[in-house]
């Protein structure tokens, strides 16, 4: 008896109104434990944060923030115990604080308001006392983007643009009031990046400003036009860190500068050819300065991340895990808050989980947690203890507690701010696949089980390869959720192929220079290794990616029929004319080389020359702003698919970037990508969503 998908509720509407947990930062005395909630506004087009306080103790229930609002996001703490936000709250004429949540939007590049000096609703930085009165600290024509802190004093350092030919915020503020009153938006690029991601970079320029608690914005220096608000101070607030975006002459290399907070001068520039800075953050006692280094991919050589301390007296860099063969990130490393402890936390990939590693002053590396995956470290004011956003396949983020020094533990879940308990049950259950590759290599995938599924009722599977492609399936995702997948009966596997991270430098080097061949063949050995199961259908399979997934997806499309039906979602189709439309071209010539002088693995990898080989049904889903992989990719995938004669459908979101955002697209995608896999996977009649 076959297992056909069910008619029950629609799990991803559960799913896209659901709140989300972004954020978690620890008051200096580590009495206070602030958590960012996002959740739909009541036009149902997007997410708006507020702010939660969570008991350490994990004894009294969460609370919204005492003179919070809709809006506010990014918090911090500052040192005398003030919670810090950006938010674009409203000052009226009489001084009244109002808040507007119509112009918020949290995503930091977004912030870069286009109105003139005079617009109130611009994201600006303010500070909340414990007993909820707010006071704007910092206000910019045009907005604030990003800010930090200083652990041991009142300086504040944050993230605002000046306009080409402004030495100064008030020449900045007068030139964006011509440009508002001339109604004039165009953008004069010279030798520098024009987009990223999904936005268009300029025409201001990302400065530093270091605000002390007496006296004016000190501006510190520019970001580069992709600056990205990158920045630390030190614990004393003398000194501030930022890092300053590559160039196109030195595309695989930017800038740690560090400068005096007080008059802004450049006291030390910190820089390695073919390798880029991230997410510096100071030592306790002022002495060092912690950063995540990355050497990006190049022809001959694999991506490396490390951390690294820079001697900020005699800028000696040093590798804090030279022994360490999986990456640590996403996150920053995090120091000991205790003078004279070199300890430092971090996050890192690991065989399907991001655990928490403790790395002692002697080099020694522990990993801390048994499983999950974790994000927005915190640690207590004596070191001992550790909080964080912790979230697995098949767990949302929640908050949990941790001790700092005890290896593979669980966590303490503290309790969830309103609306974030436990989902409830999922419609399934999650395993693990394992295989040998063609080459010996051990790969493993997360396999999402539908409810129901056996021998005598084997399920449908959709192989979900990750985007990427560096990167690893070990979190919760709010898109390409295998559960909604699993409500309608699907079970989903989630493989980690060649290049994926978690598994060691010798994953890289398995898929260094090919975006098929070792990725497409390891996807392929665990699909395989799968559907050996009595409990899953070897007669009805579909595939779907997102992003590299896509360009998998794709790929796929071109070597096998094996599958019912494929859906790409940003996925890449023409290498040679993606290396001229994305935002990260120098990145992805470095890998691919010139395509007028080095056409190998362009002719080796792009699935566009073997259109004439797809039988395969395919979805196609696409974003117009989307700049990593510009909407073109889609359209030539469309009409090359047309012109052969391939069942073909493209959803189309003119207003998303690179991924889908709004929870209402949100909720349409889910709902096409389900029906079609329904008609050609199952067989089922195609249903066109009401509102497509």
């Amino acid at each position: 008896m076959e297992y056909a998908p069910s008619d029950a509720p629609a799990f991803h509407d559960l799913l896209t109104a659901r709140p989300r947990l972004t954020d978690l930062v620890l008051a200096p005395d580590g009495s206070r434990l602030i958590a960012s909630v996002q959740s739909i506004d009541v036009e149902g087009t997007k997410y708006v944060p507020t702010l939660w306080e969570v008991d350490p103790s994990g004894e009294r229930h969460p609370r919204l923030v005492d003179g919070s609002g809709q809006g506010d996001f990014a918090p911090a703490f500052a040192a005398d115990g003030r919670l810090l936000f950006l938010s674009a709250r409203e000052i009226e004429a009489s001084g009244t604080k109002v808040f507007d949540t119509k112009v918020v939007d949290t995503k930091a590049s977004d912030t870069k308001a286009s109105g003139a000096s005079g617009d109130t609703r611009s994201v600006a930085l303010w500070a909340l006392s414990e007993h909820g009165e707010a006071e704007r600290i910092a206000h910019h024509p045009g907005g604030v983007t990003a800010f930090t802190v200083a652990r041991g004093a009142g300086t504040v350092a944050y993230t605002a643009g000046l306009l080409p030919g402004a030495a100064d915020v008030e020449t900045h503020a007068r030139l964006l009031d011509d440009r508002h009153g001339a109604k004039v938006n165009a953008i004069l690029y010279g030798a520098t990046s024009a987009r990223a991601w999904g936005i268009d970079l300029g025409p201001h320029e990302p400065h530093t400003f270091v605000l002390r608690p007496v006296g004016g914005p000190v501006d510190a220096g520019s970001q580069g036009l992709a600056g990205t608000g990158d920045m630390a101070l030190s614990p004393d607030g003398s000194l501030v860190a930022y890092t300053r975006a590559a160039t196109s002459r030195a595309p695989d290399t930017n800038t740690v500068v560090i400068a005096d907070a007080v008059t802004g001068a450049e006291r030390r520039t910190l820089s390695r050819p073919g390798h880029q800075y991230y997410r510096p953050v100071f030592t306790a006692d002022g002495s060092r300065l912690v950063c995540q280094r990355q050497r990006e991919e190049t022809y001959d050589t694999e991506w490396t991340v490390t951390h690294v301390a820079f001697d900020l007296d005699s800028g000696e860099e040093t590798d804090l895990l030279p022994e360490f063969d999986d990456w640590p990130w996403p996150g920053p490393a995090v120091c000991s808050p205790v003078p004279g402890d070199a300890t430092v936390w971090f996050t890192g990939d690991e065989r399907g989980h991001c655990p928490v590693f403790r790395r002692d002053a002697d080099g020694t590396v522990t990993r801390l947690t048994a499983s999950g995956a974790h994000a927005s470290l915190c640690v207590s004011p004596d070191g001992s203890t550790l909080y964080a956003l912790h979230c697995t396949i098949d767990s949302p983020p929640r908050v949990v507690r941790l001790d700092a020094t005890m290896a593979d533990q669980h966590p303490t879940f503290l309790k969830a701010p309103g609306g974030l308990g436990p989902l409830g049950p999922l419609p399934g259950t999650v395993t693990e696949v394992h295989i040998r590759a063609d080459d010996g290599f051990p790969l493993r995938a997360w396999l999402a089980l539908p409810e129901g599924a056996s021998a005598e009722r084997p399920a449908p599977l959709i192989v979900v390869p990750h985007g990427g492609p560096q990167a690893s399936w070990n979190t919760w995702t709010w898109q390409w959720n295998p559960w909604p997948f699993a409500a309608r009966g699907y079970a989903v596997l989630l493989p980690d192929p060649a290049l994926s991270t978690g598994y060691g430098q010798r994953m890289q080097e398995r898929g260094r220079g090919q975006y098929g061949g070792q990725p497409y063949r390891d996807v392929i050995a665990l699909t395989d290794a799968a559907l050996a199961r009595h409990d899953l259908d070897t007669g009805r399979t579909g595939l779907a990616g997102w992003s590299y997934g896509g360009y998998l997806a794709n790929w796929t499309a071109t070597r096998t029929d094996r599958f019912k039906a494929i859906v790409t979602h940003a996925g890449m189709w023409n290498l040679e004319s993606f290396h001229n439309d994305t935002d990260m071209h120098a990145y992805f010539q470095k890998i691919f080389g010139d395509p007028r002088t080095r056409r190998e693995r362009y002719e080796a990898n792009s699935p566009h020359l073997d259109v004439a080989r797809v039988t395969t049904p395919m979805l196609i889903v696409h974003g117009g702003k989307d700049y990593r992989v510009p909407v073109g990719q889609a359209l030539a995938l469309h009409n090359n698919l047309q012109k052969v004669g391939v069942p073909v459908r493209f959803l189309y979101f003119p207003d998303e970037s690179h991924g889908i955002g709004a929870p209402n697209h949100l909720r349409i995608m889910y709902e096409t990508v389900l029906n079609f896999f329904d008609h050609h996977v199952v067989g089922r009649e195609w249903k066109r969503p009401a509102l497509l």
